[in-house]
């Protein structure tokens, strides 16, 4: 096994905590070309790539109200039991995230201020499709966006060979409610929704991972003022592991995150060298038996196998790192936990999975990656939301802050900004 570091100095700490960088060269000329096109042409240039890139164009890029009612029959009974499960949860998270009432605070006498959330109306959810279609991300997009009460929710995702969309994903859009679903995939489908075309409305903000293409054309569209969730890039995962975890789970954690992609990133920090060594063997065994094992192995070259015994320097470690995922293998793992400042999201204990947060505890699965996580979170309630401030003064409320903001304003040479506020307190201070 490479990339094996025993009590690394801080010195090498930044080595370790480098990402995989894509050239941005190629991604630059063949997106920007795909944004431009699809501006400038709409649904013609949405088809004409789908037919480049996939070998098939749909007839039409509207998925039916039809072929969203014929979905759940097309659906086997343990998988709709398996999403009824993890959308009840997720729901339940979610829900909780809404705030109970909008609380009026009086800051003086006279002056009232709140805050509101409004949800944003208009936002588009990417939904990986074709040979690997995600559809457990629709759950994780589409629950919170119709919990905040967006009003408009549009849906790409790119069709199977059979130029269908899965049934999955549209079962999963039945059962939210969900109607304005488009077979269109790749960055012409995120320069759809940031354009507009004559088939898929124009959006306000999207969210959804994608590959290097997809996440080139969100950054692009944002650049033009679309919103965007965040630029998740590969998936990452960042276990601690102490001589109280079960060693085979370490592994086996591992390599569900390795077998996402050659460019997705593994860390494993263990406080013992027996530890270290017994995930590894561990992980050589298990890998024997995944049929995407040459991937995983590819993966394993970017990835950090670390010994540091200190548990404060450990987590100093993580955080510089600050994971998308980060496990804490360990039997006090609640009480480690409070040593974490940086993640996306953490799951402790030896019976904590990522898997789970992948698809049923409750938890969001689209999280910030490449080290973003240190000041960007994950998709929540809050993301399909802008918080609007409101403030109520009466006249015993320009009386009591007035004198205060004419002093400012001035100070500032501001002096309309002061009269605004001179022009009140005369009308006030005359009874008027």
């Amino acid at each position: 096994m490479k990339n094996i570091l025993i009590e690394p100095g801080k010195e090498q700490w930044a080595g370790i905590i480098s990402r995989p960088q894509a050239d941005e060269r190629e991604l630059s000329m063949v997106v920007r070309k795909i944004l431009n096109d699809v501006r400038q042409n709409g649904d013609t240039a949405v088809l004409r790539y789908a037919m480049q890139f996939e070998g098939q164009a749909p007839s039409s890029l509207r998925v039916t109200a039809e072929e969203i009612a014929a979905a759940e029959h097309n659906v086997d009974g343990y998988l709709k039991s398996a999403i009824l499960l993890a959308k009840k949860n997720i729901e339940i998270f979610h829900k909780a995230q809404q705030p109970k009432k909008t609380e009026k605070i009086k800051t003086a006498d006279g002056v009232t201020c709140w805050r509101k959330n409004i949800p944003i109306e208009r936002v588009g959810l990417y939904i990986p499709g074709g040979t690997a279609p995600l559809f457990s991300t629709l759950l994780m997009l589409g629950i919170p966006a119709t919990i905040a009460g967006s009003e408009n929710i549009i849906v790409c995702t790119p069709p199977q060979s059979d130029g269908n969309v899965h049934p999955a994903i549209l079962y999963i859009a039945g059962l939210l409610g969900l109607k304005n679903i488009y077979k269109a995939g790749g960055a012409q489908a995120i320069a759809a929704m940031a354009y507009g075309t004559e088939s898929i409305p124009v959006v306000e903000k999207i969210f959804g991972p994608g590959n290097k293409y997809v996440t080139y054309a969100k950054k692009l569209a944002s650049q033009e003022g679309v919103a965007i969730d965040m630029l998740a890039g590969p998936s990452e995962l960042a276990i601690y592991a102490d001589e109280t975890c079960m060693p085979s789970f370490v592994a086996a954690d591992l390599l569900s995150q390795a077998e996402h992609g050659i460019d997705s990133q593994v860390i494993l920090i263990a406080n013992r060298a027996d530890v270290l060594e017994t995930v590894i063997f561990e992980i050589n065994s298990q890998v024997e038996t995944l049929p995407r094992k040459e991937i995983i192995n590819q993966n394993l070259l970017n990835s950090r196998f670390i010994l540091v015994e200190d548990v404060s320097t450990a987590f100093d470690l993580l955080n510089a790192y600050a994971p998308e995922h980060l496990t804490i293998a360990s039997r006090n793992a609640n009480k480690l936990a409070d040593l974490v400042k940086n993640a996306g999201s953490v799951f402790l204990g030896n019976y904590a999975p990522e898997s789970c947060g992948d698809y049923a505890s409750g938890t969001n699965h689209s999280l910030p990656t490449g080290g973003t996580a240190n000041t960007v979170s994950g998709v929540s309630v809050d993301s399909f939301v802008k918080k609007v401030t409101f403030q109520s003064l009466k006249k015993k409320g320009i009386k009591a802050i007035g004198p205060a903001v004419e002093a400012m304003a001035a100070a500032e040479g501001l002096m309309a900004h002061k009269n605004a506020v001179s022009i009140r307190l005369k009308i006030a201070e005359d009874g008027l």
